[in-house]
């Protein structure tokens, strides 16, 4: 059998579909794993929560990085440039050090 042939059976729970809203994402790394823990931020409120957590092989994470890259070039191809307007004034040294 050929990787053509392979297929797998996903399965996506009502709860899980729903989805989880997220305008942050934190981003840190140790040498085996990528850590990226989704946030709501509320503005003005002085506290935030993380909302869902994603532990990624650092492999995983860069077959990631170029699937986010495809899908936002192709969306951009069908809806104009994303512009990137709102500026975060969170520091660049929010949450932890990167350590697992």
């Amino acid at each position: 059998m050929n990787k053509k042939d392979q297929k797998i059976n996903i399965e996506l729970d009502q709860q899980i579909a729903e989805g989880i809203y997220s305008n942050l994402a934190i981003i840190n790394h140790s040498v085996s794993e990528f850590i990226v823990d989704f946030v709501s931020l509320m503005p003005g409120a002085p506290k935030a929560k993380v909302k869902s957590r994603i532990i990624l092989s650092p492999q995983h994470a860069k077959r990631l990085k170029v699937a986010l890259e495809d899908n936002i070039n192709r969306f951009e191809k069908s809806n104009g440039k994303i512009k990137n307007e709102e500026q975060s004034n969170i520091p660049l040294n929010f949450g932890p050090t990167g350590e697992a």
